[in-house]
């Protein structure tokens, strides 16, 4: 009886028994991969948020360093709008240098010429700006999943909309212009796959502007 009850609890696991645990751990294995899986997934939407987050801050403050540093140049409107590029001139060490925004292919983009102290070169830039390729454009700063805005100008104690035929003056490019305003609001609407949540309401001082 002895030797019989040893043969007992030597002869191992049975094909069930192994199978069983084999199924066990597999089902484990999978938890652990579905958890792995979550959690870089997460990081990574994680990390994709806070680089358009940040992505986003870095274009706004250039917007914002842009319209504080407005300077009219007499030669073109300092700051203009005509319902898909905001154009304005701003001051740097070496002359004045044109600035534009537009919204190309559901993407704002920032663009900049050459500082400049020539008239004509600074006329040349004003046409530039509506030369651009969309090749260039995608090179350029920018923020996708803009699917629309409107900008805004303070002139007169009251804000305006800046498409507005108020107070235009002739340039000597032939185009259009208004009076420098004393501030500048721009509305963003974002796509609902942009990332980003609703729309952006940024208001900004223009030193340079008269309002009148």
């Amino acid at each position: 009886m002895p030797a019989l009850r040893s043969r007992r609890r030597s002869r191992g696991f049975t094909l069930i028994e192994v199978l069983v645990a084999l199924v066990i751990m597999a089902m484990m294995t999978v938890m652990a991969w579905r958890a792995v899986s979550a959690l870089t997934n997460t990081r990574d939407h994680n990390e994709a948020h806070m680089d358009r987050a940040e992505t986003l801050q870095t274009l706004m403050r250039q917007w914002e360093l842009d319209l504080r540093e407005v300077q009219d140049s007499k030669v073109i409107t300092a700051v203009s709008f005509d319902g898909a590029t905001l154009r304005l001139t701003r001051r740097r060490e070496t002359g004045l240098q044109l600035v534009s925004w537009q919204i190309k292919d559901n993407r704002l983009t920032r663009w900049e010429s050459t500082p400049t102290t020539e008239r004509d070169a600074l006329q040349d830039a004003w046409f530039r700006s509506q030369q651009l390729s969309a090749e260039e454009l995608r090179g350029l700063p920018g923020v996708a999943g803009v699917i629309g805005w409107q900008i805004y100008f303070f002139r007169g104690n009251a804000w305006t909309n800046a498409q507005s035929e108020a107070d235009q003056n002739k340039n000597t490019d032939g185009s259009t212009s208004q009076a420098t305003p004393a501030g500048v609001r721009m509305r963003l609407q974002f796509g609902p796959d942009s990332g980003y949540r609703g729309e952006l309401n940024r208001q900004v001082l223009v030193p340079a502007g008269g309002g009148k």
